[in-house]
């Protein structure tokens, strides 16, 4: 996965824009600061970090481990 959940909405928004719907969509606000960890719910982390990395085109098939 290339979104990891320590990276902040308003880092991701800024290469990808195409997540700012999903963010919109979990309530995250986009220009937040904060890791995505400290701005959701521990069960919604998953689902959130599942779907932002998808509408990136993100898998952990197309990563390889170590960068």
């Amino acid at each position: 996965m290339v979104i990891q959940s320590n990276m902040s909405p308003s880092q991701i928004v800024m290469i990808w824009e195409e997540t700012r719907t999903v963010f919109l969509k979990y309530h995250v606000s986009p220009d937040s600061s904060w890791p995505i960890d400290k701005l959701v719910k521990k069960s919604q982390l998953p689902t959130l970090m599942t779907e932002l990395n998808k509408v990136v085109g993100s898998s952990d098939l197309t990563c390889v481990e170590g960068g």
